[in-house]
């Protein structure tokens, strides 16, 4: 195989699906937010940080998923909208009076939303 096919080849098994990506995003997500919650005493200081991550991603999915032109059905999209005012109320809770507990919520989400875009 020459050197062009053999990189192709590389990129090609790398290259993720929109669905993969957002699903990665969302464990990252969910990662940064379990590495504050896992070692509260010492890394509380990233909570901002890691909300703030969260939060950003957040906005991307509701944003796309709500949009007039979005193909998801409208039960979907009310379920992501609903969803991602639980997730909004959650992050500024938390950052208001911050506990680790809060993010146990937060974290289950992200997982559990990768886990679907990943089926």
């Amino acid at each position: 195989m020459s050197y062009g096919a053999n990189a192709y080849a590389r990129v090609s098994q790398t290259a993720m699906s929109p669905r993969e990506a957002e699903a990665a995003v969302l464990i990252k997500a969910a990662t940064r937010l379990q590495t504050v919650q896992a070692d509260w005493e010492n890394q509380k200081d990233g909570l901002a940080e890691a909300l703030n991550f969260n939060q950003k991603v957040w906005a991307i999915i509701a944003g796309a998923a709500t949009e007039p032109d979005s193909p998801l059905p409208e039960p979907i999209k009310t379920s992501i909208a609903q969803l991602s005012v639980f997730v909004f109320r959650r992050m500024v809770d938390t950052l208001i009076e911050p506990e680790a507990g809060k993010l146990t919520a937060l974290i289950s989400i992200n997982h559990n939303i990768a886990a679907g875009l990943r089926t």
